[in-house]
């Protein structure tokens, strides 16, 4: 089998959220594939990380400081970008085609015996093999330590038959409602399915509903709870420990920090106001582990690592070129995202311009990211990029009814790109945001390069 052929039988298995949720949803099934394969996912430590946004963002963080502090680190992120391997990395690097193929083929061995023996009733989902996959990689290669975001939900996700050294959850919202709730409470309840008896969890205050839910989840389980407050700086631009930069376009905050007993410079990549308390879950998680036994983790490691953190498609700006605009690549996919992306755009872009290229999946809360987002802008383009679940830009443009923006159906993502370029005036930053399928399809298309190799 090439790896063509292995890439084409995973997405022949389905969009990860197209499988029914007992299907989905259902860890006898993993660990049955996993015990067939002598247990990979107990080869290795590892962190695991859930909640709605910024999961991922506190994933690339964590893993970029355990590279710095010397350990080789893995890391497990969904969905991708550009390229299925993004979402399987070992220090930086995604794994290459020949070992995604090596690993496929054998994992898909190991079904075949297993539903032909009667042991699975049906074939693994799409998210449920990959996961399979990375911990075939992570324990091939011997990795230090792993870093696991929750695809989604977080209590019977494919990821939580590990048993993590230290868990985190990041902010909890609305989302995927149609799998975890209709509640910020009842999404939560599933967040803190990752949480251990008598383990360590390390979270922000957030929404009181979700507070609740994780406080009392602590408290049941007797499991040490961790603030990663202290490493939150203060959010107001004239504040002396919170400095702003113009000098780099991806990095505008500087500030110092103590950790450790050590006075640090925080200088992150991760742009917008949010990405400050996925670096302080970061850094809360990392001296945890240097508590246990992970010695190498020093302030400056932490200090390098943050500062080396690489997370394509997170308010990653691409300068002006001959013939285009400044593009803010950004996958604000649900409404705490569109949220995150309007204050970092009205901080960095008060005086510039906005044209929007938007695209989202039908189950998302459209009207809502419109309603959010599209008052920012002069003009929408409304497009839809390759996905089965991508609304149509009719659809887009009758949910954004209630706004007075101006948009603009366009159905190719490439033609949306090229009408974007042609109207854009001086000074215009193109916005390319609502989905990480659109990002993704414009990354290829722009040649921007994802991270992946």
């Amino acid at each position: 089998m090439s790896y063509e052929t292995a890439v084409a039988s995973m997405f022949a298995l389905g969009h990860e959220l197209a499988n029914t949720p007992s299907n989905k949803f259902e860890l006898g099934h993993m660990r049955v594939l996993l015990k067939a394969l002598d247990h990979p996912e107990r080869s290795f430590p590892s962190v695991l990380i859930a909640g709605t946004n910024g999961k991922g963002s506190t994933a690339a963080t964590l893993a970029s400081i355990l590279r710095a502090s010397g350990l080789d680190t893995g890391l497990y992120t969904s969905p991708h970008l550009v390229r299925i391997n993004e979402r399987i990395q070992r220090n930086g690097v995604a794994i290459s085609d020949d070992e995604f193929e090596v690993i496929h083929s054998r994992v898909e061995d190991r079904v075949a015996w297993l539903i032909d023996d009667e042991k699975l009733p049906w074939h693994p989902s799409f998210f449920e093999m990959m996961t399979a996959i990375a911990f075939e990689f992570f324990r091939n290669r011997h990795i230090d330590i792993a870093v696991l975001e929750v695809g989604m939900g977080g209590r019977l996700d494919a990821t939580n038959v590990v048993d993590p050294l230290v868990s985190v959850i990041t902010d909890i919202s609305l989302d995927h409602q149609k799998f975890l709730g209709n509640t910020v409470s009842e999404i939560a309840k599933e967040k803190v399915g990752i949480i251990r008896p008598r383990g360590v969890v390390v979270t922000l205050p957030q929404q009181p509903e979700a507070n609740d839910v994780i406080g009392n989840t602590i408290l049941d389980l007797d499991a040490v709870g961790v603030s990663a407050v202290q490493y939150v700086p203060p959010v107001s631009p004239g504040s002396a420990q919170y400095l702003a930069s113009g000098t780099n376009a991806n990095r505008p905050y500087r500030y110092p920090l103590q950790v450790m007993g050590k006075e640090i410079l925080v200088e992150s990549p991760l742009t917008g106001r949010h990405q400050l308390r996925n670096v302080a879950l970061a850094i809360a998680a990392a001296e945890q582990l240097r508590n246990k036994a992970f010695a190498g983790i020093t302030p400056e490691s932490i200090e390098r690592g943050i500062r080396e953190t690489s997370w394509p498609g997170r308010f990653q700006v691409l300068p002006a070129r001959q013939g285009w605009p400044q593009i803010v690549l950004d996958v604000a996919h649900n409404p705490a995202g569109a949220w995150a992306l309007r204050s970092a755009l009205s901080e960095r872009y008060e005086d510039r311009p906005l044209l929007f290229v938007f695209a989202a999946m039908r189950d998302k809360a459209i009207s809502e990211m419109t309603e959010i987002l599209f008052p920012l802008a002069e003009r929408v383009i409304a497009t839809q990029p390759e996905n089965p679940r991508a609304a149509s830009p009719e659809e887009i443009r009758l949910a954004a009814s209630r706004t007075d923006t101006d948009v603009e159906a366009v159905a190719d993502v490439g033609q949306a790109l090229e009408r974007a370029r042609a109207i854009a005036r001086e000074q215009t930053v193109m916005v390319v945001t609502g989905s990480i399928y659109l990002v993704g399809e414009a990354m290829r298309l722009l040649e921007t390069g994802s991270g992946a190799e």
